[in-house]
C-alpha cells in the first residue's frame, strides 16, 4: 500500500541523515551500525521484489527519527500498553514497514473455519487466547497483515504478551508502540541482572492483574508464546517451534477459568523467520543484529483446544499432567507448522 502523501527519498538521503545523527551523537555509534546493516538488507530485499524502492524509503527515514526520539526520551511502557496512533501512527508505521517484504501470492492463511469461529467469540464479547510459536520481533505486524483483508475487525482486539527486550531496545520500540501489549519479563531474562529480579517479579504480578481485568472485560484476543522466546534452528539447521512451558500454559488456563467472561483457546502457528531472523544464540545485552529478506509468510489457526480433556488428562501427578497438556498443545501447533514446510 503506497502512501502518495509521503515524500520521495533516496538512499543517499538516509545515509546523510544517519551520519548527521551519529556526528551529533543523537544516536550512539553502535546503534548506527546496527541500523545501517538493517537498512542495507532492507534495500537489497526490496530490490528483489516488484516494488519501487523510492516509494518506501520514507519508512527508514521515519525509523531513524523514532529511534532518536526513543534514545532522547525513552518511552515508559505500562504493564498494559495500548497501541499509539496519534499524533504519530506507530501502528501504521509498523505494518507499512514490513508490507513490501511479504510475497502475498505465495503466502498463506490456513484454518479459516477456526479463525471465523474465534473472531465470532471475540466480537460477541468473549475472549480468545492463542497459544502460538514465535519467530520474529515483527510477528504482531505480520499477523495484522495476514488478517487485514479477511478479518479487519479482529485487528483492534489483538493483544500481544511481550517480553522486556521489545520495550527497551530503541530499535524495537518504534514497532512495539504500535501494538496492544501485555508487558512481562520472561523466565529467560528475569534473573538478569540479579539485583532487579524482585522488581521484575512485582511488575509481572501487576501485568497478570491487568490481564485478569481484560478477561473480565471480554472482547480480547490474546497472543502468547508459551516458549518464552523466539524459535531458532537446531544444531542441524532445522527450524521448528520451540518447546512450550507447562507453567505458562497453566497460568493462562487458571486465569481464564476465574474470569467473568468466557475464554476459548486456539493453537496458532507462524512461519515468518526469514523476515527478521533472531541472533543464533540468546543474548543478554540489548542491541542485536537485524537483517531482513523478502518472501512469503504462513499463518495457520487450529481447532479449539479442549483444556480439560487431552492425552494424559487422567494422570494423577499434577506436574506430569500439566506437562502432558503443554506437550499436547505444542503438538497441535507443530502439526499446523508442518503444513508450511
Amino acid at each position: 500500500m503506497i502512501n502518495p502523501s509521503k515524500p520521495k527519498y533516496s538512499v543517499e538521503d538516509f545515509f546523510h541523515k544517519l551520519q548527521d545523527y551519529e556526528t551529533r551523537q543523537l544516536i550512539p555509534h553502535r546503534a548506527c551500525v546496527l541500523v545501517k546493516t538493517f537498512f542495507t538488507s532492507y534495500v537489497a530485499a526490496l530490490q528483489g521484489t516488484s516494488h519501487n524502492l523510492t516509494d518506501y524509503l520514507w519508512i527508514f527515514l521515519d525509523y531513524l527519527d523514532l529511534i532518536k526520539k526513543q534514545i532522547e526520551t525513552p518511552y515508559a511502557f505500562e504493564p498494559y500498553h495500548k497501541r499509539l496512533t496519534t499524533p504519530y501512527d506507530y501502528h501504521l508505521f509498523g505494518i507499512e514497514f514490513f508490507r513490501p517484504l511479504i510475497d502475498e501470492e505465495l503466502s498463506s492463511l490456513q484454518g479459516q473455519d477456526s479463525l471465523q469461529e474465534l473472531a465470532h467469540h471475540v466480537t460477541e464479547g468473549g475472549n480468545v487466547i492463542l497459544f502460538a510459536n514465535h519467530q520474529i520481533e515483527a510477528d504482531p505486524q505480520v499477523l495484522h497483515l495476514s488478517l487485514e483483508k479477511s478479518h479487519p475487525e479482529l485487528m483492534s482486539h489483538l493483544v500481544f504478551v511481550a517480553g522486556e527486550r521489545v520495550i527497551t531496545d530503541p530499535l524495537a520500540v518504534p514497532f512495539s508502540l504500535g501494538c496492544n501489549l501485555l508487558c512481562i519479563y520472561s523466565k529467560r531474562y528475569i534473573d538478569y541482572p540479579p539485583e532487579k529480579k524482585t522488581l521484575k517479579q512485582h511488575h509481572n504480578q501487576r501485568t497478570m492483574k491487568l490481564m485478569h481485568a481484560l478477561l473480565d472485560e471480554g472482547g480480547h484476543c490474546i497472543y502468547v508464546a508459551p516458549s518464552g522466546g523466539r524459535d531458532r534452528p537446531d544444531h542441524n539447521g532445522k527450524l521448528l517451534p520451540a518447546p512450550f512451558d507447562a507453567q505458562s500454559i497453566e497460568m493462562f488456563h487458571l486465569m481464564a477459568k476465574h474470569a467473568k467472561k468466557p475464554t476459548w483457546f486456539y493453537p496458532l502457528a507462524l512461519s515468518t523467520y526469514h523476515l527478521l531472523p533472531p541472533p543464533e544464540n540468546v543474548q543478554q545485552e540489548l542491541g542485536e543484529h537485524r537483517s531482513t529478506q523478502a518472501g512469503p509468510i504462513h499463518v495457520g489457526f487450529g481447532k479449539k483446544i479442549d483444556m480439560e480433556s487431552f492425552p494424559g488428562h487422567e494422570i494423577a501427578d499434577k506436574s506430569l499432567r500439566r506437562k502432558a497438556k503443554a506437550d499436547y498443545i505444542y503438538h497441535l501447533v507443530g502439526e499446523i507448522y508442518k503444513k508450511f514446510v
